[in-house]
């Protein structure tokens, strides 16, 4: 009998769906439904893709012409003129009416470095998806300092559908494209993960929450051991009552194959108190096809 991980890496290593309406971004596994648009980048065809409606956000509804950085796609370090690849989310809007004119009408920056890039070392900041100079039309296919510039009038028109906060902004090389089974059985496999973890931490099972990491996991500093003797004593110190997830994005990382993102609200009920958090839990396949916690963070 196969484990569900390992039929999921059948299925994705199966030819790529070819046709028709089951042909689906492979890094959109579930989509809250208060979200009404997911930007994917496709540094490749210098593409600013726009997806919403239908499940998971997977429906093509529009797209725009963009220029990315003037050394490509790929950044690892600050100043190096490349654009980020991952996923991010818009952290706000920006007026830009003082600040230099290159940045167009309006700006929304980006949430690089996010935890997975400080995991791998990766530095800079002030990643942007912005217009450009008035009359400046179409900058070339690169020619930012890491940004990702829209022409002035497709920035506008797309303004309404972007959320601070909320948005997400996958940016590859290359859209991957799978069929409805393919990511019906990711999308499975990675909310059962979320949902055993979710139940222990409620349950108090610190055996079976403590199971979810990997080896290699990491935390502000702190190795997985530490890390392990430090969230003992807090849940045994204040036992949480009840755990809730909503608003739950379940999504495939473009660059690091078998890596996901499980990015959702928690609200956690004590005794004395209620806690809402925005949370990020990184997800990576091991070796022999179970996932496990491998970078978390809030925010």
């Amino acid at each position: 009998m196969f484990r569900l991980g390992t039929l999921l890496l059948l299925l994705l290593m199966a030819p790529v769906f070819a046709g028709g309406d089951e042909r689906r971004p492979a890094y959109l596994l579930e989509v809250p439904d208060s979200i009404g648009t997911v930007l994917i980048a496709e540094t490749s065809t210098a593409t600013l893709h726009y997806f919403g409606d239908g499940a998971a956000g997977a429906v093509r509804t529009g797209g725009s012409y963009m220029s990315i950085g003037l050394k490509g796609a790929g950044k690892q370090r600050a100043w190096d003129g490349k654009t980020p690849l991952g996923i991010y989310f818009i952290t706000e809007q920006l007026d830009t009416s003082k600040l230099h004119e290159k940045y167009g009408p309006t700006a929304f920056p980006l949430d690089y470095p996010n935890i997975w890039d400080r995991h791998n070392r990766r530095s800079g900041d002030g990643i942007w998806i912005h217009g450009v100079a008035p009359n400046g039309g179409r900058r070339p296919e690169r020619d930012t300092d890491g940004c990702i510039a829209l022409p002035n009038d497709e920035l506008l028109q797309l303004q309404p559908r972007l959320e601070p906060s909320a948005t997400p902004v996958v940016i590859t090389r290359e859209i991957r494209w799978r069929s409805d089974d393919q990511v019906a059985a990711a999308r499975a496999e990675l909310r059962g993960g979320l949902d055993a973890w979710a139940a222990s931490y409620a349950a108090g099972d610190l055996h079976g929450y403590l199971s979810l990491y990997a080896d290699d996991f990491t935390y502000r500093g702190m190795d997985r051991d530490q890390w392990t003797a430090f969230r003992t004593q807090s849940i045994t110190n204040a036992p949480p009552r009840e755990i809730a997830l909503d608003e739950v994005f379940l999504l495939a990382d473009p660059e690091d194959e078998g890596l996901y993102l499980a990015r959702f609200r928690q609200t956690i009920r004590y005794d004395d108190r209620t806690v809402a958090t925005v949370k990020r839990l990184y997800w990576r396949r091991t070796p022999d096809g179970e996932l496990r916690i491998v970078a978390e963070d809030n925010g």
